[in-house]
């Protein structure tokens, strides 16, 4: 009855028995008339898992953890620079202002130029370039308030954009001169546009808005 059930068992089934010989796990695998024994030595084992498990952890913090830190670092160093910008802008503002408070005879030069193109531009507004012409003057009284003008602009300049504002009035203003002294509506017109508004952005980015009546 026992031989009967052992000749007709799967063939291919395995049994793996293990047993323990001096602290050694010894594995089977057992095929039929033969088998197949293997030590496994269990501090190997563990040391295996250890090993594994130590890898795990320095690939975590070398991956996420790293890239965090370095985020973390370039965020510090935009900072600094953020404040030392913001810094340096401060120093320039309040130099600036020192300056500005300290040229009294400068603002009044520029307040002169204010005066003239209100007047200006009233008369031109009303198509009398007679009055305009008057008010701008001709030869050296031209000359006289525009020279003045232009040291004003040159000492308050610090900025390439302020100095680029200073170039387009002077242009703007040469040309608004020469349109009044030649009676020409149109073209007075578009120069009293383009000297303002350029004598009003040099204002605004030199601070002096607040200072000067009229704007």
């Amino acid at each position: 009855m026992a031989t009967n059930f052992l000749s007709t068992a799967n063939p291919f089934h395995l049994a793996t028995p293990t047993y323990v010989h001096k602290n050694q796990i010894i594995k089977c695998n057992v095929k039929r008339d033969s088998s197949l024994c293997k030590v496994v030595n269990p501090s190997v084992t563990k040391r295996s898992i250890s090993i594994s498990f130590v890898t795990s952890m320095v690939l975590s913090l070398t991956g996420k953890g790293l890239f965090d830190a370095n985020a973390a670092i370039l965020e510090a160093d935009d900072d600094i620079e953020l404040l030392e910008k913001v810094k340096k802008d401060r120093i320039k503002r309040l130099e600036k202002q020192g300056i500005i408070s300290s040229s009294t005879k400068e603002t009044g030069y520029l307040q002169d130029v204010v005066y003239k193109l209100s007047e200006v531009g009233k008369a031109i507004e009303k198509n009398d370039l007679t009055t305009a012409g008057s008010v701008l003057g001709s030869g050296k009284d031209t000359t006289d308030w525009v020279q003045k003008a232009n040291i004003a602009l040159n000492k308050l300049s610090s900025s390439p954009e302020e100095k680029t504002e200073v170039d387009t009035f002077n242009s703007s203003l040469a040309s608004l001169v020469s349109s009044v002294a030649q009676n020409d509506v149109k073209s007075s017109k578009i120069a009293f546009v383009s000297s303002a508004a350029a004598f009003e952005k040099w204002t605004s980015l030199t601070g002096l808005v607040g200072k000067l009546n009229g704007l």
